[in-house]
């Protein structure tokens, strides 16, 4: 293979049978120049071009980011596929590359990097959040730099959604931002606090995410009798308001329903949570 461009000192664009790729590897451009032949060895990970934005941005940012922070980037995404033990979509070469860079940046400069949703990813994503503990002595090491619990909450989020090709980050959020909105109706709407380190805290919040995708998926997930909805409508009196009103306000801000059975096991988790704080 002949090197047709050099993007850094660590990727090149190649001509391999009529077909463009991009290389990347530790030194794979050191000392070459254009039309120079490739040292397989050197090869660690390999693109072929696709028409699609995605492969040119990949090439802008192998060309604009500092080539520290795109090997910390692809050394974080290597140990997260291994880890996972899958071959993540390949848009999060893009997207966290550019993130990661732009996060180092911040902190270099002393900006303080804030994630309302760390409370909920750490219990949602938790492989996913130890990967970004990985990635904190990773950079540490490499940088000098320390990585907050709220960014490795963002890393984590990105290898989330490329791990289920989630699409964009988007999706993502969504899910994580209204659990969140729907803790805080609990809060407000009962006068509780609810502490996020607990066993009752993650199997709401777990209970929620699965809820929350099987029923975008239009999926039934629970079957409930008539009779055992109109005792938990009766003993729960408060819970179940609560989950009314939460059912109100994720069809108004996210535009899809719980049916009433979701709504009674959402009221059973927060009765949990409202009797504690009662007997307090």
């Amino acid at each position: 293979m002949k090197i047709k461009r050099i993007l850094n000192h660590n990727a090149i664009v190649v001509k391999d049978q009529n077909e463009e790729k991009i290389l990347l590897g530790a030194g794979i451009a050191f000392d070459k120049k254009k039309n120079d032949i490739v040292d397989p060895s050197k090869i660690e990970k390999t693109f072929v071009r696709k028409d699609t934005p995605d492969y040119k941005q990949f090439e802008e940012i192998l060309e604009t980011l500092p080539e520290d922070h795109i090997q910390i980037s692809e050394q974080i995404i290597s140990h997260a596929e291994k880890e996972l033990n899958i071959k993540i979509n390949e848009r999060i070469h893009v997207a966290f590359s550019d993130h990661l860079s732009f996060a180092i940046e911040r902190l270099s400069n002393g900006m303080v990097i804030k994630n309302p949703l760390l409370n909920e990813i750490k219990v949602l994503y938790p492989k996913e959040f130890q990967i970004g503990l990985w990635a904190r002595t990773l950079i540490k090491d490499k940088l000098g730099i320390h990585i907050p619990d709220d960014e490795i909450g963002n890393i984590a989020m990105h290898i989330h959604t490329a791990r289920n090709n989630a699409g964009d980050m988007t999706q993502t959020l969504d899910i994580t931002t209204m659990i969140r909105d729907i803790i805080e109706i609990i809060e407000i709407q009962l006068s509780i606090n609810i502490v996020e380190d607990t066993i009752s805290y993650e199997r709401l919040v777990t209970h929620l995410r699965f809820a929350i995708q099987h029923i975008k998926a239009g999926e039934s997930i629970y079957e409930l009798d008539a009779e055992m909805i109109d005792i938990i409508k009766e003993k729960f009196k408060d819970a179940f308001l609560c989950a009314l009103s939460i059912g109100t306000f994720v069809k108004k801000a996210y535009g899809f329903e719980f049916p009433e059975k979701e709504l009674c096991y959402i009221a059973m988790h927060i009765q949990r949570f409202y009797q504690r704080s009662v007997a307090r």
